[in-house]
């Protein structure tokens, strides 16, 4: 029996691109276009397989991937994405990814990488230079622990990609299930202990953190 694979990608015809490509060695049991669509389907497909970009609305993937090992602790975490720096790769497997593939090479090194990533074997795409050869290494001017505001409450996060998208106080309080009056105080929480002081310094250090694309 073939295993099963999830897709995220917020871009449609890499979606699909991706779904017609590995559907030739996996089966391809659901896609998505971000993470919290991801979570919300994987907590009944649950796949042996997921593989997701690292920029995704709504809940970027490595956000993602840390609440799919806690989900599903058996699930393979494959990346196929455009970033390429070493932040974003130490980021990556800190979260719990087993592989990470270039977008541009995808066609040549996803089912490698996946059929590597099943077999508990780690796989990092020769587009990274150096970096596929020594992750256990910095970059020197980003230090990934610094990434992806890991000093911030996993709710922080949320609230503030949510916030850096441009999402009004109404549609976070939706999208996450809180009040809005919740939404405010976290927002207010992370000016306070960011030292910042607009909507837009918020975004600016969301880009700058790699929670959302710029």
């Amino acid at each position: 029996m073939n295993k099963s694979v999830m897709i995220a990608d917020d871009h449609t015809l890499m979606l699909e691109g991706l779904a017609r490509l590995l559907s030739t060695e996996f089966e391809v049991v659901g896609t998505a276009p971000n993470g919290r669509a991801l979570l919300e389907q994987a907590q009944q497909l649950k796949p042996d397989v997921v593989v997701l970009d690292v920029g995704m609305p709504e809940l970027n993937g490595i956000e993602t991937a840390h609440r799919l090992v806690k989900m599903l602790p058996s699930v393979k975490i494959v990346f196929v994405t455009q970033q390429l720096a070493p932040a974003y790769l130490h980021a990556a497997f800190a979260a719990g990814a087993k592989a990470y593939v270039a977008k541009q090479s995808a066609t040549n090194e996803l089912i490698s990488a996946i059929k590597m990533a099943l077999e508990d074997r780690f796989y990092v795409t020769p587009h990274a230079g150096a970096e596929a050869a020594r992750l256990s290494s910095l970059h020197p001017k980003q230090n990934p622990a610094e990434m992806f505001g890991t000093k911030l409450t996993p709710r922080q996060r949320e609230v503030l990609q949510l916030v850096a998208e441009g999402k009004s106080t109404k549609q976070i309080s939706a999208s996450l299930g809180i009040s809005p009056k919740t939404v405010e105080f976290h927002r207010n929480s992370l000016m306070d202990e960011l030292g910042l002081r607009s909507i837009a310094e918020l975004t600016r250090f969301a880009v700058s953190q790699g929670i959302v694309n710029s």
